[in-house]
C-alpha cells in the first residue's frame, strides 16, 4: 500500500474515492433499512414474471418488486464487498498486473457502487 502511496497517487485515490462511496452506500443502505415494515419495494424489472401466466399478463406485471426489509441487506453487505474486498482486490492485481489494470478495476468498482447508491435511492423513493 505504500508503494501504491508513493508512486502512483491516481490509483489511490481511486482506491479512497471507492472506499468512501462504499461508505456512503453501506450508511445509506443500513440508515433506510426499515424493519417495522413488513413489505418493502426491493426490485425493480421491465419484464414480469414468467410463472402461470400468460405472456401479456407478465409484461404488464413489470415494475417495482415487494419484498421483506431483510432482502435490503443485500446493499450494505454490498458496500463492504465493493469497498474493502475489491480495494484488496485491487492491490493484488496492481502486484500481479500493474497499475493501469488495478485502475481500471477501482473504477469499474466505483462505478457500481454509484449505480447501487442511485438504485437504492429510487426504490426507496418508490416505496
Amino acid at each position: 500500500m505504500k508503494e501504491i502511496y508513493k508512486e502512483h497517487k491516481g490509483l489511490f485515490y481511486r482506491m479512497l474515492v471507492l472506499a468512501i462511496l462504499a461508505l456512503g452506500l453501506f450508511i445509506f443502505g443500513i440508515v433506510t433499512l426499515s424493519p417495522s415494515s413488513s413489505v418493502v419495494k426491493t426490485g425493480y424489472s421491465d419484464i414480469g414474471s414468467y410463472d402461470s401466466v400468460s405472456i401479456e399478463e407478465a409484461k404488464s406485471a413489470g415494475g417495482y418488486q415487494d419484498g421483506s426489509w431483510i432482502n435490503m441487506l443485500a446493499f450494505p453487505i454490498l458496500a463492504i464487498i465493493l469497498g474493502v474486498f475489491h480495494n484488496l482486490v485491487a492491490i493484488k492485481l496492481y502486484k500481479r498486473r500493474g497499475e493501469s489494470m488495478a485502475r481500471v478495476f477501482v473504477t469499474m468498482s466505483a462505478i457500481l457502487t454509484l449505480l447501487a447508491i442511485v438504485t437504492l435511492a429510487r426504490l426507496i423513493a418508490e416505496g
